[in-house]
């Protein structure tokens, strides 16, 4: 009778890291990461003994000191009296402002121009292609130096509104002011106000967070999520039946009738803009540099979207848009079932470089005199501190940081609607 039996196993060696395919790629890797961390650690002790022999060592006390300079545009109390770090904070909110109005605009904007590329109407397609040809082979600086030239030279003074026949008038119902000094919009007020929760005490990160806003982003969440429970039964009646019941109303009415009522309660109504002096007064003051930047960053990105969105539509197989139609499919059901899911595969992807492109592109601000993080931080805070390595390595990180939310939050997004394979 004969036994079988494993053979014994080999005892490890030092030797097997090198000669053995099992060890041999870790082992490698290993001693890469050891160089690497070597060579960091070299160059940052090298970096740490130079600076400290020029009688600069690396320290953020500066974060301390009061700013002594003025923002333009802020949505935060700010003066100059205020510190360094209050001014970054600043210019890091005026960062995120730019960046989410224009990638909102690039959106729109782009995905309106990527469909009206595939009309079939000629004179529309060709229109549309010589918008995306013209901006995407122009410099986005040229486009915002381009975009507050205009604003400036072809808006009239604020002193053209004054007198009994002024040269110029505010428009939509005497609400809006367009000046060659910014656009005068309503200020939503309330006179039942819930008050405000102070963040971080007296630092130089203060924030003031509007209970008001609060609740109403509790009721449009609630009412959101109710808006997609009535959805989703629709879509079970779909499957059960084959018929949809219109849902769109319902869900309108959902969204809609629950802010309304709070905002009635609140007391909601509109401050207006008026001309005080040699300027206009009250509402919200949006400065030419910040619209200059938002329509050309959004405008710019837009026609690198439009590309995009064409490239996906028509990636699908114009073969399953003819068998929707054939099974009933209104026009917009294709759109929506069969088309956009197989063509978010594709666009998404490359939506998600043109995103951080955007908000890296937003560092050119300073040509039109924006105040972002670049122009605080990076700009007249490391110049008056005199601090180029910290401030510099800090904008990196804030970028980096920013890029990596926004990549998360897309890949977030793209996971969620991607088609479930079987």
């Amino acid at each position: 009778m004969t036994t079988h039996s494993d053979p014994p196993q080999e005892s490890f060696r030092l030797s097997m890291l090198l000669y053995d395919t099992r060890y041999r790629s870790m082992t490698i890797q290993v001693v890469a990461l050891i160089g690497f961390m070597l060579a960091a650690a070299w160059l940052i002790n090298n970096t740490m003994q130079n600076l400290a022999a020029l009688g600069k060592p690396v320290e953020f006390g500066f974060f301390t000191e009061p700013s002594s300079y003025d923002i333009n545009q802020h949505i935060l109390e700010y003066d100059s009296r205020d510190t360094h770090l209050r001014a970054s904070f600043i210019g890091l909110l005026n960062t995120i402002i730019v960046a989410v109005l224009g990638c909102v605009t690039a959106t729109i904007v782009g995905v309106l121009v990527g469909v009206l590329r595939l009309s079939k109407n000629w004179l529309v397609a060709k229109i549309m292609a010589v918008y995306v040809e013209m901006f995407r082979n122009v410099p986005v600086l040229l486009w915002i130096v381009l975009a507050m030239a205009i604003l400036i030279e072809s808006l009239p003074r604020p002193s053209a509104f004054r007198g009994d026949d002024p040269d110029a008038t505010m428009k939509i119902f005497d609400s809006v002011a367009l000046t060659n000094r910014g656009v005068y919009v309503p200020e939503p007020l309330l006179s039942n106000s819930l008050g405000n929760i102070h963040l971080f005490g007296q630092s130089s990160l203060r924030m003031d967070v509007s209970l008001d806003l609060l609740a109403l982003v509790v009721v449009l969440g609630l009412s959101i999520f109710a808006a997609r429970k009535v959805t989703a039964r629709a879509e079970r009646i779909q499957n059960a039946t084959g018929e949809r019941p219109t849902t769109w109303y319902i869900n309108l009415g959902i969204i809609l009738i629950p802010s309304a009522i709070l905002l009635t309660a609140l007391g909601l109504h509109l401050g207006y803009p008026e001309l005080k002096g040699f300027n206009f007064g009250g509402g919200i003051h949006m400065r030419n540099s910040l619209i200059a930047l938002w329509m050309a960053l959004g405008l710019y990105t837009a026609a690198f979207v439009a590309e995009i969105v064409r490239a996906g539509i028509l990636a699908v197989s114009h073969g399953q848009t003819e068998a929707a139609a054939a099974l009933g499919l209104r026009p917009n059901r294709v759109m929506q079932l069969v088309v956009l899911p197989q063509a978010l595969r594709v666009i998404v992807p490359p939506l998600i470089s043109q995103y951080l492109n955007l908000t890296k592109n937003s560092s050119l601000a300073i040509a039109v005199g924006y105040m972002d993080i670049t122009g605080t931080l990076g700009g007249i805070t490391m110049n008056q501190t005199g601090r180029e390595l910290e401030c510099v390595l800090l904008l990196m990180l804030v970028y980096l940081t920013l890029s990596l939310i926004i990549s998360s939050v897309m890949n977030w997004y793209n996971n969620r609607v991607k088609l479930v394979e079987r």
